[in-house]
Formats: structure tokens, C-alpha cells, sequence
């Protein structure tokens, strides 16, 4: 590569690529924000009380904060990066929303992030606000080509704490069609920057409800005509077998070391499992939540389409 790309952030740099000078939206100022946390820089003291996701570290995480419509406050980008394709795409994301690119140290970028890579981006935006667990039972007006359009498709997650694990199941979640999301208040991983990065960009797709206790939203959601399915590995019932997994559902999904809670088990509608085939007894939560979203995503594809093979039969 040409001497003047060896460095993002190099004057030389930024002239061969046409970076807009100054402050303007998109342009990377070599100049450091002033002052400490309370200045606006992120760090690491200070836990939300909501569900977080107002810090956002990694490139594919940063670039889907940008590209969704969350406000966003301020965007770092470490000294000396090397050329990036995906750089490049947060940079012109960053000037089409008009949010400024402030280039810092490395060192101080490191010391405000709150993850073990954070890539050499970070991101400060309006924390993500939770909506009524109704709002995600609701039918959905114009739910597009996503499984089972306007049927209430949710995740219920039951006390997973590890983030690397909620980060991996919201992707999986997102890519297979979930509608929203209901996430315990306490004792429970919420949606940390390390949560955000390894969701790489999921958490601004997905609504998410944080409730008080996962027994009670579990009784509202039958109230509302969703039926909850529990994955636990004793269900008698095989995952591939339930018939409700076609219709308003939510899925159930425990901890890492216990699963499911005893009352939790107890408030779902149904108990169903994963058949297993080898040696090891049990999935991880994260693997397992992929297999019944996409299971969930495959179903209600096929539904839709039986049902759209026969309007077109009784239309000829």
C-alpha cells in the first residue's frame, strides 16, 4: 500500500483519501476530547439502570449503530489504524448521520473501553429504551419477509449472565427473525458494550423488554395470547414436534449452569428439547437458542408458504 495509507490517521493520509478538514460531520480531528468522564468521554465507572447499549466498541457493532437511527453522541477512532474497508464504511456512515470522527490515542482509547478488543472504535449513543412487554405481543404491521410476518416471534432470556452468551444469542436471535426480546431487570447480563460487540449490530434491529420477574411476564404473555415454550433438556416434547412454535410464541431460554428456574419452568406452556446424538449431555445457551430460532424461522416459513400455495388455489 502507498506510504500515505500505512497509517489511518497520518495527514498524508487523510489528504490522499479526501477527508474533509476540520470538524465537520465525518472528519477526523487529530485532537483528543478534553476532560475526563464527565466531559462526555466513555469509561468504565457507572453501570446503566436501564439496558444499557449507550457504549458501543468494536466495527461491526460501531457500523450498525450507525447505520440504524439511535442518536449518537460522539465516535472515536484509535491513531494509526491500518486502511480498513470497514473504516472506511463507518466513516462515510458517520458523515451521512453528520456525527463527528474524532481520532484519539490508542492508549486512551483502550483505558475508556469497556471490552478486551474493542477494534480501535468506540461509540457513545442514547442508551436503547426498553418498550412494554404488549408492544412486543402485538401482531406487527409490516414485518416484511421475516419468518411468520406479524406473529409475535419472541426470545425470553431466564437469567443468562455471561455477556459473550447474550451477545451470541441476540445475533442469532436477529439473523432467524425474532420479533423482540424480554430481558430480566436483575441478575441478569444486559447490554454491555462487550454485549453489543459481540452482537455485532443485532441489538439495534431487536425491540427489548425488561421486565421484573421472567414468572410473571411469562403469565401476561399467555394473557396475550402467546404461548411460551421452554427449552429445557428433560421436555419430553422434541423441539421439531411443537406445534405452537408456528404461531404467537416465545421461547424460553436459561442460564448458563442451572437453566431454566424451577418457577420459571413452571409458568412456561410447554417444556421441549433439543434431541441430542452424542456423548456431550447439553448445548451451550447461545448454540442452543440458535438451533430454536432458526427451527422456529424454518416453521413459520413453511407455514406462510402452505398458506400462500393455497389462497393462490382457491383464487384460480
Amino acid at each position: 500500500a502507498p506510504a500515505a495509507r500505512a497509517a489511518r490517521g497520518a495527514p498524508a493520509a487523510r489528504a490522499a483519501r479526501g477527508a474533509p478538514a476540520g470538524n465537520r460531520a465525518g472528519a477526523r480531528s487529530r485532537s483528543a476530547p478534553t476532560g475526563e468522564r464527565s466531559n462526555g468521554a466513555p469509561g468504565r465507572q457507572g453501570v446503566p439502570a436501564g439496558l444499557g447499549g449507550d457504549q458501543v466498541e468494536g466495527r461491526r457493532a460501531v457500523r450498525g449503530l450507525l447505520a440504524g437511527r439511535r442518536p449518537v453522541r460522539s465516535l472515536w477512532m484509535a491513531d494509526g489504524l491500518d486502511p480498513s474497508p470497514q473504516l472506511d464504511e463507518i466513516e462515510a456512515l458517520a458523515a451521512r448521520r453528520h456525527v463527528r470522527v474524532e481520532v484519539v490515542p490508542r492508549s486512551r482509547l483502550e483505558a475508556a473501553a469497556r471490552t478486551d478488543a474493542p477494534q480501535g472504535v468506540l461509540a457513545r449513543a442514547k442508551a436503547i429504551e426498553p418498550v412494554p412487554l404488549e408492544t412486543l405481543a402485538a401482531p406487527r404491521a409490516g414485518a416484511g419477509s421475516r419468518a411468520g410476518a406479524g406473529v409475535a416471534f419472541l426470545l425470553v432470556v431466564a437469567g443468562v449472565t455471561d455477556p459473550h452468551n447474550l451477545g451470541g444469542l441476540l445475533r442469532s436471535a436477529e439473523c432467524a427473525g425474532v420479533t423482540g426480546v424480554v430481558l430480566p431487570r436483575h441478575r441478569a447480563a444486559h447490554l454491555s458494550p462487550t454485549v453489543a460487540k459481540v452482537a455485532a449490530g443485532a441489538i439495534e434491529h431487536l425491540p427489548f423488554a425488561l421486565v421484573g420477574g421472567i414468572p410473571t411476564a411469562l403469565a401476561q404473555l399467555r394473557s396475550l395470547g402467546v404461548w411460551s415454550l421452554g427449552m429445557a433438556a428433560e421436555g419430553t416434547v422434541s423441539l421439531y414436534d411443537a406445534p405452537a412454535v408456528t404461531g404467537p410464541v416465545a421461547l424460553v431460554v436459561g442460564g448458563e449452569e442451572r437453566g431454566l428456574p424451577p418457577l420459571v419452568r413452571r409458568r412456561c406452556d410447554e417444556l421441549v428439547s433439543i434431541p441430542q446424538h452424542g456423548a456431550i449431555e447439553s448445548l451451550n445457551v447461545a448454540a442452543a437458542t440458535a438451533v430454536a430460532c432458526f427451527e422456529g424461522a424454518r416453521r413459520r416459513a413453511s407455514q406462510r408458504l402452505r398458506a400462500g400455495a393455497d389462497v393462490g388455489r382457491l383464487s384460480r
